[in-house]
């Protein structure tokens, strides 16, 4: 795909919007290259690091696009093109750091969205995203049928665009594509997303605009299904949040509520519980919430990052089941109920006749005692803040 000069500015213009103050993680190798100097020792970047796609062909994973991500730090992801531009595998110098459920990476024709038909294409992966109509419990909602978590992880992108390119000393790689929903007499609403992530950095970065493309206002639910699994969820993990209160969701997680941000490990016979979290903010209006486990190596974690103006709620799903066994950290502007429930309280949000909405998540590795320290800090600041 060709683009002009003015679209390549137009989306690297996202970068300085939302490049971060600060970084977590160490430079490549221990120390810092400069573009020269790293260019002088290598015969091209992918040596090192980088993003190319390429496609799957086995079983009912052939035909799904991915874009497959190296920092050159060990932290290596994969954005599911075909799937909604979610992110499946991700590591950590060879470390799972997201679940992965026994359905692969289907590809989106395998897609059931009656009921809880959506669990059959539910890959897990670090990333995936619930939407953009609905998410949640299937429900009836004003004589429609909707089942769980809605359709946008199973829409295969367009105009996609995975790249990299230097800028100033910053290796700086992305893929962007565009998720539409849409139906004749029902909703026509379309969400672009870029992923990117740095050379050097144990991190990325997820941006979506959802725009409504439509002439009538239509239901807007969205949620972040991030999953995260096997080492860092395993006895002595806990949950580092700046929970201002948390609400159990049913009468299920009512049962060891006190306990909804330590783990076990795997239960015959588990039941998911889901817990409802009011998030306190820093002064600047972000969240961070992690998943540590200090009895792993020196200390290690994974952590999320997104302003709460974007996304008011916090939904935690601990499942310590066999074989499912997962927490899901998940960053949403609903709750998990389904949409009649919503429309029922008087919460659920509408996007207008072209109105957009957008959103903004960072994640990043916690590979030290320091830098769940450090990360423990900031979870204070936001609950005290």
């Amino acid at each position: 795909m060709v683009h002009s000069d003015m679209a390549i500015t137009s989306e690297l213009a996202i970068y300085n919007e939302t490049k971060p103050e600060e970084s977590i993680m160490p430079s490549l190798y221990g120390r810092y290259y400069s573009k020269a100097e790293l260019l002088e020792r290598v015969g091209d970047i992918s040596q090192v690091g980088g993003v190319r796609r390429y496609v799957l062909a086995d079983g009912s994973e052939s035909g799904v696009e991915v874009a497959e991500f190296r920092t050159g730090t060990g932290f290596n992801f994969n954005v599911l093109l075909s799937r909604g531009m979610d992110i499946s595998l991700c590591e950590y110098k060879g470390m799972p750091l997201s679940w992965r459920s026994p359905t692969g990476d289907v590809g989106p024709s395998y897609y059931e969205p009656l009921g809880f038909g959506w669990l059959r294409s539910f890959h897990g992966g670090l990333v995936v995203t619930c939407g953009m109509t609905h998410a949640g419990a299937p429900c009836e909602d004003m004589g429609k049928e909707l089942g769980l978590h809605g359709r946008a992880s199973n829409i295969p992108a367009k105009n996609t665009w995975v790249d990299g390119e230097w800028q100033g000393d910053d290796y700086v790689m992305w893929a962007q594509g565009r998720v539409r929903e849409a139906a004749v007499f029902g909703e026509n609403v379309c969400m672009t997303r870029r992923v990117w992530a740095r050379l050097g950095e144990s991190r990325l970065f997820l941006h979506d605009v959802v725009e409504n493309l439509g002439f009538e206002p239509i239901e807007h639910m969205y949620l972040y299904h991030i999953n995260i699994g096997f080492p860092i969820v395993d006895e002595g993990a806990e949950l580092l949040s700046p929970s201002v209160s948390v609400r159990p969701r049913d009468e299920e997680a009512e049962k060891g509520k006190e306990d909804y941000g330590r783990f076990s490990r795997p239960m015959p016979g588990y039941k998911e519980k889901v817990y409802y979290h009011e998030m306190g903010s820093d002064r600047e209006g972000n969240v961070y919430v992690a998943l540590v486990n200090r009895r792993l190596g020196e200390g290690f974690g994974i952590y999320v990052k997104y302003p709460k103006a974007e996304l008011p709620r916090f939904v935690e799903w601990k499942m310590m089941g066999q074989g499912t066994y997962v927490v899901g950290l998940e960053p949403s502007n609903c709750l998990v109920e389904g949409r009649a429930k919503e429309r029922e309280r008087g919460t659920l949000m509408f996007l207008g006749p072209w109105e957009k909405k957008e959103y903004r998540l960072e994640i990043g590795v916690l590979s030290s005692s320091e830098d769940i320290r450090n990360i423990e800090a900031k979870v204070i600041r936001c609950r005290e803040d």
